[in-house]
Formats: structure tokens, sequence, C-alpha cells
């Protein structure tokens, strides 16, 4: 199924926020075959707004919109919404009960515009919002949908979650079945996996297609099939995935559908690991990442920000001899650091990173964006050294994913 997003919204054709709806809305529907043929975003201009309608119902049965429903004058969806599919607003008890929840839940006192938000076309259908005050409106004309959507993320994707996509799916119904395998692949860039998968996808079953999803330091291989017959299906996924992992070996490191750190995560507590994390150049960063996965606390333990020599040398036991012998951007500094940081904060695991972000800073023996990076586990060392071009914060974020893969690599011996 094809589909077409909107969103709405001036605060996004000037960049003061970015939109990140259309990306999440492709994410969470892509599972189910669904796919996002037309994206636009709009100002908030009735004209506009009519205009993206009319274009995404040439090309698309269904349109998912967000943005323009706040309780400010200057958001217009509705209104618009209600010339262009007919009907009236009109004040609805349900969303006005909605509504004061909402508004008791958070603390907050009702106001007048607040209470406008229960006005609705009389033309559309009203899914309550449980996270915010503005209703989600479903509108139907000649065999086209229409789902309208607050446009705070958190909102939007709450409800897409529990209430949009479970409604899609039950009335534009289909019997094919839909399935999906995900493999991370490392140490190998795509033009070059692509060539030795190359008579892998040419013997492929008609009803399976392989997608290459390069993120930062790694690339995702996503296997999608849909055929009438489940066990069919379940089969050639299975026997696919099976001749990837006989073709790329150790190249795969994880059969996972999520972010690199979760994937780190759930090694560690499968092993009944704890971890640690000594960054100078990452800052912190790769602590970061692995406290955004909801359950962190199971198996991470701490980190030190060692950005300072001092730090690295006092606190986590690095041989002043050794930074002077080979500097701070080195083998042996990351490896101490890696052992020192386990020690201190005794944790099974542990990563280390220390480098030149930049974007001054750099010498001839360690120009700016090179990186020493070291993962421990038990008594088990290993480190690289790696030279990232670019910006101080694709630096930054290019260290922190190699880092957490060469730790994912200890953790899969």
């Amino acid at each position: 199924m094809d589909y077409s997003i909107i969103v709405v919204g001036d605060e996004l054709l000037i960049g003061q926020v970015t939109d990140t709806n259309s990306g999440w809305m492709a994410r969470h529907l892509s599972p189910f075959g669904w796919r996002a043929k037309w994206v636009k975003v709009i100002a908030d201009e009735p004209a506009e707004i009519e205009r993206a309608l009319d274009e995404a119902f040439a090309q698309t049965s269904v349109a998912l919109m967000t943005g323009g429903l706040g309780p400010t004058k200057d958001d217009i969806t509705k209104p618009t919404l209600c010339r262009y599919f007919g009907g009236e607003l009109v004040r609805d008890e349900a969303t006005e009960r909605n509504v004061a929840a909402v508004v008791e839940a958070r603390h907050l006192t009702m106001n007048a515009y607040t209470l406008d938000q229960a006005l609705v076309p009389t033309s559309c259908r009203v899914i309550q919002n449980q996270v915010g005050t503005a209703p989600i409106m479903w509108f139907e004309r000649q065999g086209k949908v229409l789902v309208s959507m607050p446009g705070v993320p958190f909102e939007a994707e709450t409800m897409m979650r529990r209430e949009v996509i479970p409604q899609l799916m039950r009335h534009f119904h289909s019997d094919v079945h839909i399935a999906f395998r995900n493999l991370v692949v490392t140490g190998i860039i795509e033009s070059l996996l692509a060539m030795r998968l190359d008579e892998f996808e040419r013997n492929l079953p008609s009803f399976l297609h392989l997608a290459y999803l390069p993120q930062t330091g790694w690339i995702k291989l996503r296997l999608t099939g849909m055929h009438r017959d489940d066990r069919v299906l379940e089969e050639a996924m299975d026997t696919s995935v099976q001749q990837l992992h006989a073709l790329l070996g150790r190249a795969i490191v994880a059969d996972d559908d999520l972010p690199l750190a979760a994937i780190v995560g759930n090694r560690l507590r499968e092993r009944g690991f704890t971890l640690a994390t000594a960054e100078s150049c990452t800052g912190g960063n790769i602590a970061h990442l692995i406290t955004q996965v909801a359950g962190s606390s199971d198996y991470f333990v701490g980190s030190v920000v060692s950005y300072a020599t001092r730090v690295k040398t006092e606190q986590l036991g690095v041989a002043e001899a050794d930074v002077e012998r080979h500097t701070v951007v080195s083998q042996p500094v990351a490896e101490q650091m890696a052992q020192g940081v386990a020690s201190l904060l005794k944790a099974h695991c542990a990563v280390a990173t220390t480098g030149i972000a930049g974007p001054g800073g750099g010498s001839d023996l360690n120009p700016v964006g090179t990186v020493w990076m070291a993962a421990r586990v038990g008594e088990r060392t290993a480190s690289q050294r790696k030279h990232y071009p670019g910006s101080r914060d694709r630096v930054i974020a290019r260290a922190s994913t190699d880092a957490l893969l060469l730790l994912l690599d200890l953790l899969n011996e």
C-alpha cells in the first residue's frame, strides 16, 4: 500500500524546527508493507493544505497529515479540512471530555483556546488523543482516507502506534503475509558488499527483496518478503538468512532491527556482564547512546569523561611514561583507559576513546580526526586506530559507533 505524508508548519520551512514526523511514520508503516510514495512539507496556509491534499489523493489512497492542530489562531488545519471535506465545526462532547481529562492529568488549567480543541468537523471521525489535547481526525471521501494528527512528535507517534496503524490495517485489510529480517554488517563498504552478494540477489525468489541501508559505520541488510502462504514465506526467509550468514561470516555481527547500543546491551545482558566507559574525545557520547536504551541500568554502571590528561593518569591509572612516549592519542593510552575504568567501576567490560575531534589540535603524528579506541571484555582487550574526515560532530559520532562495534565483536567471540 502506497501512502502520502503531508507535514504542516511554517516553522519547518524556515528551519526553526526539523521534520522528524515523516521519518518515524515511514519506519512504523514499512513493516506492514506500506510505502511512503510522496512526502511534502507545507506552510500554514489553507490554499497550500488544499493543494497538497489534491496532489496526495491523485497519487495514493491514504494521506497522513501532521501539524496545524494547536490551540492558537495560527493553526488553521481544522477549518481548512472542514471546507475541503464538507460539514461544519461543532463542539464534540466526547472530545471535550478527553481534553478535560488530559488537562487535569497534566495539572493545568483549562482556558477557552484549549477548550476549542473540542471543535471538530462533522465530516470526520474523531480518534481521541490520549496524550494531548488536539484530536486526531479520520476523513473519508470516494475511497480516499486522510488521517490528520497533531504536529508534536511524541503525541503523533504515540497515537500512531496505539490507534492509527491498527485502524489503517483493519480498513485496508490484505491477506498477503509480510516478513522482515535484519542483519547488521560491518567491516565492508556498501559497493563491495553488493558485489559479494550479486549472485545471491540474482537467485532470490521473486517475492523476496534485499535492501542496503547504510548507517554510520555499519550497514543494515533488510530482507523483505511478501507472500500469500505464510509457511512458504517463512521457509524462504530462513533459507536466505542462512545463505547470507554463510556468505558473510563474521561480517554479520547481529540479527536485530535495533539501534547499535541496544544490540550491545542485549549481548551484555545475555552474558550477565556489566559495562563502563572511559571517554576523552567522544565526551560522554557513548554513555549517552547506551543510556538512551530503556533497561540499560541492567548492565551499564557508569562512565569517566577523562578529557584532561591528568584525569587519565590520576583516575584511570594511565602511565605518565606512556603518555610522554606515545602521546595521549595512542594505543597504550586507550587500552589502559579501558582497563582502568573497568577496574575503577568494577565492570566486566569497558570501552575507551582518545583522539582529536577538531577542528584544531592536530599534529603530523595525529592529525585532526584521529581516534584510538579500545574495548575490553574480561581479560581480553582489542584496540584500533581510526581517522575520520569531516566535522567535529561527525568524528564524535563515528568514533562512538566504531567503539561500540569493537566491543560487540569481542562479545560475539
